[in-house]
């Protein structure tokens, strides 16, 4: 009968084998989730971190809300303001609006109410001409937007200042400019359009700006995240309507200029000159 041989063991107190464990294995490769930063608008080289979100809360300072516009002015249309021309009006350049209200289309014309002090009433709600004084058609304060929709919207936000002298409708969305150069032989303090049509009104000398003292420009980002400065060909309207009408008399210190809506975040110094390349 064959036998089997059995080997020693290879120590005098062999270990007893371990069972595997039961509980459930980790997952070592599993990595935390990271989350993503939000695209700003406006500036789409502005990095963010965690604390992106209370950054964007805080409102852009004046001098924030003026380094933004110049650098707009200077990539649209290559002009760019010295400080000796800058100097002696850049208190009066941007209007900085209350912190104490949100910068929404219901709001707005309590905004510009605070923007004229005790004179408000007579500026701004006053329907009659006076000769001399206040002119047809020349209104005291322009807001421009990207859309006749979102004009619309504007000048419901306007409602408590325009009861008795409405708020001209200045675009071309179902309004004839025979139409509205009709409407223009009347006392207008406040007109709400978009770019091109204003510009039009302008240069046929039916929209007088002998009394304009503010330009409010809609800073809103419509569904697609576009605005006033970044809009295809509004963009390009825009700012020939701003050369053409407005930049001498901002320079001159008789016209002021409101940024209304979210601002955007300071620029990064390290991204400039990428983007000055690009332009270029």
């Amino acid at each position: 009968m064959a036998t089997t041989e059995v080997k020693p063991s290879a120590s005098k107190n062999p270990k007893k084998p371990r069972h595997p464990s039961l509980a459930p294995k980790k997952d070592l490769k599993k990595k935390k989730k990271t989350k993503k930063s939000k695209a700003l608008p406006f500036d789409n080289t502005v990095e963010t971190n965690d604390q992106s979100d209370d950054a964007e809360q805080q409102p852009a300072s004046a001098s924030e809300q003026l380094s933004f516009f110049l650098k707009q002015l200077e990539s649209a249309i290559g002009v760019r303001v010295s400080t000796l021309e800058l100097d002696p009006i850049k208190d009066k350049f941007i209007v900085e609006l209350s912190q104490k209200l949100d910068q929404n289309v219901s709001n707005l014309g309590e905004h510009i109410k605070m923007c004229y002090g005790t004179s408000w009433r007579e500026t701004l709600c006053e329907s009659e001409a006076v000769e001399g004084k206040v002119d047809p058609g020349n209104p005291s304060v322009l807001v421009v937007s990207s859309s006749a929709l979102r004009s619309l919207e504007l000048i419901r936000g306007l409602s408590s200042l325009t009861k008795q002298c409405p708020a001209l409708k200045l675009f071309s969305k179902h309004l004839k400019v025979e139409e509205q150069v009709s409407l223009l032989k009347k006392r207008v303090n406040i007109g709400s359009g978009t770019p091109s049509r204003i510009k039009k009104l302008i240069d046929i000398e039916a929209l007088g700006l002998s009394r304009l003292d503010m330009i409010v420009l809609d800073m809103h980002t419509d569904v697609k995240g576009f605005s006033l400065f970044t809009l295809p060909q509004v963009r390009d309207e825009f700012w020939d309507m701003y050369k053409t009408c407005f930049h001498q008399r901002v320079l001159e210190g008789s016209l002021r200029i409101c940024l209304y809506g979210p601002k955007p975040p300071a620029p990064k110094l390290k991204n400039n000159k990428k983007q000055r390349q690009n332009q270029h």
